[in-house]
Parts: C-alpha cells; structure tokens; sequence
C-alpha cells in the first residue's frame, strides 16, 4: 500500500449535492465518483485533493454509519496547499465562509480557516505532517 493514503475523512450532509459543488469549485477538489440512490440521494461520493481524499453522503441515507452520525457536530479538516493565498482567493471568490484569513504560524506553515456548507471547518496550509 506504499504510497496509498491509509486515512480517509467521511463526512455526511443534509444536501450533499451542495457539499460536492462547493469542495469542487471553491476548494479545488476532483470528483472521483458519485453513487446516487434512485431519488437522487448522494449514497457515497469521493473526492480527491492532491494524494488523499474524503468521502461524503447524504444525511438520512440510512445504514449503519448514518445512524451512527446521527447528531454528531461539524469536523475539522486540515489540507496541505501549495499556494495558500491563491487557494484563499479561490475561495473567497466562490463566496465561502472564511474563519482565518491567510497568516504565517511560529512553525513555519502559512494557512489559513473556512467553513463549508453545513458548519464543517476546512484548514488549508503549508504544513505537511511528516507520518
């Protein structure tokens, strides 16, 4: 599995569709696939940034993980960006909710803070844990 990401965040949304377009387009994530149920609802999606990638379905699916999202609060989500003020201005041009703007950390990365759709907080920066 060498060089396989081995982690995969997996988030569920009230509107996934809108979740999708928004990681795409303001973010700059690649949608891999998108497995829809008969009514439209988003039953697993993958979208890739760079060498790693998250999952995300619609809230209310059903099944085991669904239940056991049920309530469960926003998450947090850190990114490694080469450029972290053109992915900000990207962002900010596609009118997204910005939390931190752009600022250089004592450990050396510069990131900066988002929020997306339904309340979850996306990091974007320059630090690359080294695992």
């Amino acid at each position: 599995m060498a060089g396989v990401p081995t982690v995969f965040p997996t988030l569920l949304y009230r509107d996934a569709k809108a979740a999708i377009r928004q990681l795409t387009e303001a973010f700059g994530f690649t949608q891999v696939a998108v497995y829809e149920g008969d009514d439209g609802t988003v039953m697993h999606a993958e979208l890739a940034y760079g060498n790693g990638a998250v999952m995300l379905g619609s809230k209310g699916r059903g099944g085991a993980f669904d239940k056991a999202m049920e309530g469960a609060g926003p998450a947090g989500v850190y990114l490694v960006v080469d450029d972290v003020d053109a992915h900000h201005r990207r962002a900010v041009e596609h009118g997204v909710e910005i939390l931190m703007e752009p600022t250089d950390q004592d450990y050396g990365s510069r990131d900066y803070m988002a929020r997306d759709t339904e309340g979850n907080v996306w990091s974007f920066g320059t630090y690359a844990p080294q695992v």
